[in-house]
This record gives C-alpha cells, structure tokens and sequence, in this order.
C-alpha cells in the first residue's frame, strides 16, 4: 500500500513540475512574445516520459 501512495505523491510533484514549467512557458509566449528554447521543450518531454513509466509501472 505504501508503494502505491508514493507513487501518487510521485506523479503529483512531476504534474506540478511540468504545470509550472508549462505555465512560464506559456507566460512567455504571450506576454515577451518569445518561443521555449529547444532544450526547453526536450526537458518537459523528457519529464513527462518519466511520469508516464511511473503511472504505467503500475
């Protein structure tokens, strides 16, 4: 049982990494009018692919 709410706490903290990441992003784009940097984009994935091996390791 204990595995099981860590990973919930794990896919928690990952989901407001990547939101707040994702909001400056977005903050960014709309208000200074500039794109993400490609390494930007490649680390957002890349963190959302390691959630995804947590939520599918179930």
């Amino acid at each position: 049982m204990t595995n099981i709410r860590q990973k919930k706490e794990d896919v928690k903290m990952h989901l407001k990494d990547l939101r707040k990441e994702l909001k400056r992003i977005h903050l960014t784009v709309t208000e200074e009018l500039l794109l993400p940097q490609p390494d930007e984009v490649k680390t957002l994935m890349y963190k959302m692919d390691q959630m995804l091996k947590v939520i599918e390791s179930k």
